[in-house]
């Protein structure tokens, strides 16, 4: 039983020896692709992503009434130029509570238009307004890319500290940024427009790339016990329950906030995103960059 056991093994050891070089095409193309939209938007855009209120400037209201979404929208749209309309719902009932509005207009204006169109003066006690100034919101939003910038090459060298080596740092490193990337491309396509804690998920997520590409790394290099294949078996195990696990709680979590809370779904979406293109950069770019530089060594040797 055993022998036919590993005689069934075998096979699956073999694909992967013969194909891991060809499987790094899949990663490798949705990089291109990735660069090729990036820079398409930019040009279109003159920046990596869509921004919302608090990181382009304007007035995000809240308003506590039940009100039809689609006819305010419209009126919005008819009067300001951008526009985001937003239910709020009790997390037991389902019922509307609120509407969140952003536009790019100043508080009054926008507090004016609300009070026209629902017929009634908006006070403290059924409404709340709040209005960020475009200086300080291009402010805030460039100390925001200095800390995700400073956050990562940090990353980078305690990498290199940690491994001594160009080539399996390097791979870390690559598919950290492949998550980043992959994850504002996913973004922008979906259309979700970052707000700050959108732009700090971003951090978060460099945290969890990491975390996955290190614990294979470590137990491909510094482990000897156990073959090759056997090592990136044993830490494809360990890693991609870790990412499930994570994944698993971030849905549920995306499911329970997504009726109230905004900014806590912009979150989980962003972690989700990234963490499903962690598993393909990590578990086929990393694992092929990895076994590729091991096979080499040993053929140097």
């Amino acid at each position: 039983m055993e022998e036919q056991n590993q005689h069934q093994e075998t096979p699956k050891r073999h694909w992967h020896d013969r194909h891991y070089k060809l499987l790094l095409l899949i990663p490798l193309a949705l990089l291109i692709f990735s660069f090729v939209y990036m820079g398409i938007f930019y040009s279109q855009h003159h920046d990596f992503f869509l921004k919302d209120i608090s990181l382009k400037g304007g007035t995000s209201a809240t308003i506590y009434v039940d009100v039809d979404i689609s006819l305010l929208k419209e009126a919005l749209i008819n009067k300001f130029k951008e526009v985001n309309v937003r239910e709020i719902s009790d997390l037991v009932t389902g019922e509307q509570i609120a509407v969140t509005i952003e536009t790019t207009a100043q508080a009054e204006e926008t507090k004016s238009f609300l009070e026209n169109y629902l017929g009634y003066e908006l006070t403290e006690e059924n409404s709340s307004f709040e209005f960020t100034g475009s200086s300080l919101s291009e402010s805030f939003y460039r100390q925001l890319l200095i800390a995700i910038l400073v956050s990562f090459v940090f990353m980078a060298i305690v990498v290199f500290i940690l491994f001594k080596n160009l080539v399996p740092s390097g791979a870390v490193i690559i598919s950290a940024f492949a998550d980043i990337l992959m994850t504002l491309v996913a973004a922008n396509i979906l259309g979700i427009k970052m707000s700050s804690a959108g732009v700090i998920s971003l951090l978060m997520l460099i945290g969890y790339s990491v975390d996955t590409d290190i614990l294979l790394t470590n137990r491909v290099l510094k482990r000897q016990e156990g073959s090759l294949n056997e090592r990136l078996l044993g830490a494809f195990k360990t890693g991609i329950t870790m990412t499930l696990t994570s994944l698993v709680a971030l849905v549920v979590a995306l499911i329970v906030v997504k009726s109230f809370s905004v900014t806590l779904t912009q979150i989980f979406t962003i972690l989700t995103i990234g963490l499903v293109f962690d598993m393909l950069n990590t578990w086929i770019t990393n694992v092929s960059i990895l076994k590729w530089y091991v096979k080499s060594k040993r053929r140097e040797e």
